[in-house]
């Protein structure tokens, strides 16, 4: 089945080739033939090498290889300088060859989600043109500084691993517009991110996180600080930032006002006992933000924290 797409392909002078889920172990050779071929997918096989006969597709922008059995970065893949996007999710990877960065200067989108890689090569720096890197569901316990060097970067994904902090030198990526790292063990967010201003999400949920970038902070003192304080009265001058601090919240058990959710929970209330009903579901969950883990800590209160898968 396979090797018949290529033949159609070579007759066709194909742009693209599909070879999606055939459950192949190899990928033909004459693959290597289609010089005009712009797109490749071959995610969902069974696949661990390339031949080197691929290298000749200097055409090549866009690979997928996801849902593989790849265990290393295959080299052919250096010599496809003009690929742009690039495709390795559900793999077997436990590191990347840094040779191979060296040669994709052209790369702009990359998704190495669901492998087994504990770290990055500082070569990851080389990917000059990258705007979009994801790493989920990996064993990343840091991030190399280097990383922080891709100037062009908009979106950094890197949640479900087992990061307990991010570079300082974050602060170098000024283009960045999305920053995920949730359900790590991060338990101190860089001051440098409030250098990000283009930094449009940023999600931490799910982390260990006890102290708060300056942004929370000033918004915290002057949510909890005494009325009238200089602080307060000056906010009449700033109607922006005012509008910013009138969408704070509450935490449902210290009481003090925070700017940013940073625990949502959840609560069960019996209103068999408040009310009359007759209904045989009376237990019903009662959403509630809390500003910490200490005071999620807290004994005595009765909130449950919300797992997301």
């Amino acid at each position: 089945m396979a090797d018949a797409l290529v033949l159609r392909a070579l007759r066709g002078n194909a742009r693209h080739l599909d070879l999606s889920g055939k459950k192949l172990r190899r990928v033909p050779k004459a693959v290597g033939r289609l010089f005009e071929l712009n797109r490749l997918q071959l995610k969902n096989n069974l696949l661990s090498d390339m031949p080197a006969e691929l290298q000749a597709l200097s055409n090549l922008t866009e690979l997928n290889l996801g849902n593989n059995s790849f265990e290393t970065l295959p080299e052919v893949l250096k010599h496809l300088r003009q690929l742009r996007k690039l495709h390795l999710f559900g793999n077997k990877l436990e590191a990347l060859s840094p040779s191979v960065f060296e040669c994709l200067e052209d790369l702009a989108f990359l998704n190495l989600n669901n492998n087994k890689l504990t770290t990055l090569p500082e070569e990851i720096c080389r990917l000059t043109q990258l705007k979009y890197l994801t790493v989920n569901n990996n064993q990343l316990e840091s991030i190399p500084s280097k990383l922080c060097l891709l100037q062009h970067l908009c979106e950094l994904h890197l949640a479900h691993n087992k990061l307990k902090s991010l570079p300082h030198d974050i602060g170098f990526l000024t283009n960045l517009k999305k920053l995920s790292v949730p359900r790590n063990k991060i338990q101190v967010l860089p001051e440098e991110l409030c250098l990000l201003t283009n930094l449009k999400v940023l999600d931490v949920a799910g982390n260990q996180l006890h102290i708060f970038p300056t942004k929370e902070i000033a918004a915290r003192y002057i949510l909890n600080g005494p009325s009238g304080n200089s602080l307060t009265k000056a906010l009449e001058h700033y109607p922006e930032a005012r509008k910013i601090l009138d969408h704070a919240s509450l935490c449902a058990v210290c009481k003090s006002s925070f700017l940013n959710t940073w625990l949502e929970c959840v609560s069960f209330v019996d209103l068999a006992r408040k009310i009359s009903i007759v209904s045989p579901v009376h237990v019903v969950p009662i959403r509630a933000l809390l500003c910490s883990y200490k005071c999620f800590n807290e004994s005595g209160h009765q909130f449950y924290g919300i797992a997301i898968p």
